[in-house]
């Protein structure tokens, strides 16, 4: 039977659309416009929940970006099929699909209940399309009173229709973003290799100097390859399109190995780096490639600051549902100052261009990959004494 409400409400409905449409149009943090979405989708159709699945052309699959009943530690990396579920169902038929009664669909992903613990009864699911390339899917999940109206269907249609082109818009600006600064970036080291090149085709250059001029190039290069992976790996974070594999692994093990990845650079510093992991430690639920990119990082920037003959300390301990691993030096340390822009994106120290060549763009990754696991990121530092860079991550 076809369900309608009131003109009244309606109109209050449509209001309340328009004030979203504006608000979706002013917002450029994908995390951000991600979350006003899915709440404005509750609330339109007065549901108890909504989420947002977002579409990965490569992987054919959805995976959650953004819901109101998960945590941040969930949202991210979920994935849900595209062949047997309501969600991709809608995407793959380009229309909405409404459920009064989803546990009699054979498309409904059941999974989803047991990690949300939230028992879906109805179900709304409408597909986000931008200039006919799919985005992904806005779901609104158990009406409130009733079943979903044809007005709850063509609210969350205009809406998603809205979110989709605020979802590639904002995507096309972070790249551009992006684009814009990594350009900048790359012109330095560039013009370095550039120089080097020419000064390798002139006959006097000794072998002495032949030799100094390739290792230039070699560093130059070495950083160019840092620099534009560093870039794809936060094109792809701030885009909704990384992958987290998580599984169950020995963080002491990680960090084993991160110090062996710095083995050479520590000895030829004379610096001793030390690991101090208590024996009882939890094992962790997460992505393992991605908590080493972050111990690497942290590692490498002490390694890199510190003070010929300083120390690094990696050490972890476990509170009660979560464990810190810290990361400390014995370098300058950080004025008070600069603490509070440490993790900003583009920000480097001022006078650390002296010490090692960087992005700006390591600690800002760093906090995206931690956050994105639920846990969080700071720094401690002391000017003169060295810094400590503490990780702290749920256990599951």
């Amino acid at each position: 039977m076809t369900t309608t409400t009131p003109p009244t409400d309606m109109l209050t409905a449509y209001r309340r659309l328009l004030d979203i449409s504006r608000d979706l149009a002013a917002t450029l943090d994908l995390d951000a416009l991600l979350n006003r979405i899915v709440h404005a989708a509750a609330d339109l159709s007065n549901a108890e929940a909504a989420s947002i699945l977002l579409y990965d052309p490569q992987r054919k699959e959805l995976r959650f970006q953004a819901a109101t009943n998960l945590s941040d530690s969930l949202k991210k990396g979920v994935c849900v099929p595209l062949d047997n579920s309501i969600a991709g169902l809608a995407l793959r038929q380009r229309r909405p699909i409404r459920r009064d009664r989803v546990y009699d669909d054979p498309n409904h992903y059941g999974h989803l209940d047991k990690l949300t613990k939230v028992q879906t009864q109805s179900l709304l699911a409408v597909p986000l399309i931008a200039q006919g390339q799919p985005i992904g899917v806005l779901e609104a999940v158990n009406k409130r009173e009733g079943p979903f109206t044809d007005t709850d269907e063509e609210l969350l249609t205009v809406l998603g229709a809205q979110a989709a082109v605020a979802i590639q818009n904002t995507r096309l600006f972070l790249q551009s973003d992006l684009i814009a600064e990594l350009v900048h970036e790359i012109r330095t080291p560039l013009g370095a290799i550039l120089a080097a090149a020419q000064l390798l085709r002139l006959p006097q250059l000794s072998l002495e100097q032949r030799e100094q001029t390739i290792s230039a190039i070699e560093t130059e290069a070495r950083y160019l390859n840092e620099l534009t992976t560093t870039y794809l790996d936060l094109a792809r974070l701030e885009s909704g399109r990384a992958q987290f594999e998580r599984t169950e692994f020995d963080l002491r093990e990680l960090a084993e190995e991160v110090v062996q990845l710095f083995a050479m650079k520590a000895k030829e510093r004379n610096i001793q780096i030390e690991v101090d992991f208590p024996e009882d430690f939890p094992k962790v639920h997460a992505d393992r490639n991605k908590i080493k990119q972050v111990m690497v990082n942290l590692v490498s920037n002490a390694v890199k600051y510190n003070r010929p003959g300083g120390r690094i300390r990696i050490a972890g301990y476990a509170n009660e549902g979560e464990v810190v691993f810290t990361v400390s030096d014995t370098g300058p340390g950080i004025a008070p100052e600069h603490m509070k822009h440490l993790f900003e994106k583009f920000y480097r120290v001022p006078g650390s261009e002296k010490r090692a060549m960087g992005s700006g763009l390591g600690l800002y990754l760093c906090r995206r990959i931690i956050e994105a696991h639920g846990g969080s990121i700071r720094a401690k530092s002391k000017v003169g004494e060295g810094s400590t860079f503490i990780v702290t991550l749920p256990l599951h």
